[in-house]
């Protein structure tokens, strides 16, 4: 183990190297999707704005193609949540993520108790049926589940199959500039893949390459920060089992503690210098890089955090990066200058500090740029801080 105690500094320039957001990368949007293990999708517009962020001339197309054409996919994976991913992450992460949702079904306040009156198998066998005959929205499903088994809800019978069957959200869903209901069909139908059936030493090599692949994207972390970014439990075997292909450093204490952190990485991760330039950049809610460690200090203080970025229903609010941590937040709003006129869409900016002239100016040329790539349907775009 490394004597050199990683500070929170230095833990910030490395998850931002690899996240693309200390520079721009010039590679593809795909292969930034593959590296991040997905961006996470809950609303249909972040990830675009996630991609702006980190790659060089990233254009709305190059997403929206990508969907279209089926190279990349919305569906839910770590954490239980929707994620965009590769074609390949879309029929493979599901199984890994399996036990997340297998253990929802049993205790979700809402479906638990009429779940427990079903013969589960049947009703994904029948869903899965249905929605491979025709993609279907989410009350076609429940509806037609229910001519089956009318004694339950509808609601609660599509609820199944979104938690025992790998379901794509598929296009025009999720195409900027382009709308539609939420509709599914398993991404075995989508992608034209057969089911992956893995045996148990295949299923500990998928998991191994897993912790691997997130080390590579938001290490060095901790075994608690893998399990809390992938909702997982048991990962400390997993971790255990990677041998020489990690390397073991140590990092600062987390807050109210006092012994210092054993931290995990790829022997090859960047690992800048804690004083490393890092530019502002603006993240959509809900990014990755703010949920994927159970410790979020590397970007934000834990107080700071509650304050500012929670909410009583837990929605996050858009962020943006000063020197490398959380510096404050930013919203859109719209409006038409005059009755029947252009539409002008202006960002507000709210900073956790007083900025000088300098970094004021270098936060509202990256906002001016983000309020053009978010409202391009606006007629006029307007940056301002509040």
């Amino acid at each position: 183990m490394a004597d050199d105690v990683l500070t929170s500094a230095e833990l910030s320039r490395a998850l931002l190297a690899r996240q693309h957001l200390l520079a721009r990368t010039d590679g593809l949007a795909l292969d930034v999707v593959h590296h991040l293990v997905g961006l996470q999708a809950q609303n249909a517009w972040s990830p675009y704005l996630g991609l702006f962020s980190r790659v060089t001339g990233f254009r709305h197309e190059h997403l929206g193609d990508a969907l279209v054409d089926r190279s990349v996919a919305r569906i839910a994976t770590v954490r239980g949540t929707i994620h965009l991913v590769t074609a390949a992450d879309a029929v493979l992460l599901p199984v890994l993520t399996a036990p997340l949702y297998e253990r929802d079904l049993r205790v979700n306040a809402q479906h638990a108790t009429a779940v427990r009156t079903l013969d589960v198998p049947a009703v994904t066998a029948a869903a899965r049926a249905l929605v491979e005959e025709s993609p279907r929205v989410t009350t076609d499903l429940g509806a037609l589940l229910a001519q089956r088994w009318p004694d339950v809800a509808p609601t609660t019978l599509s609820y199944v199959a979104r938690g025992t069957l790998p379901l794509v959200q598929v296009p025009p869903r999720g195409v900027w500039g382009r709308s539609g209901a939420t509709t599914w069909t398993t991404a075995w139908s989508w992608f034209d893949e057969p089911e992956p059936v893995l045996s148990p030493d295949e299923h500990d090599e998928a998991l191994e390459l897993l912790a691997l692949r997130y080390l590579a994207a938001f290490g060095p972390a901790s075994v608690a920060d893998l399990q809390s970014w992938s909702g997982l439990t048991g990962m400390k075997a997993v971790v255990d089992r990677l041998g020489d292909r990690v390397v073991r450093l140590v990092g600062a204490p987390s807050p109210g503690k006092v012994r210092p952190r054993v931290l995990l990485d790829v022997p090859d991760g960047p690992r800048p210098a804690g004083d490393t330039p890092a530019p502002v950049r603006f993240l959509p809610d809900y990014d990755n890089v703010l949920l994927g460690h159970a410790d979020r200090t590397r970007l934000i203080a834990d107080d700071v955090r509650r304050a500012a970025l929670g909410s009583p229903n837990g929605v996050l609010p858009g962020t943006f990066l000063r020197d490398g941590r959380v510096g404050g937040t930013w919203r859109i709003e719209r409006e038409r200058v005059r009755r029947g006129g252009p539409q002008r869409a202006t960002i507000a900016v709210t900073s956790f500090e007083p900025l000088g002239r300098e970094a004021r100016d270098e936060v509202l040329a990256e906002a001016d740029a983000v309020v053009r790539f978010v409202a391009d349907d606006a007629d006029e775009h307007d940056a301002v801080l509040v």
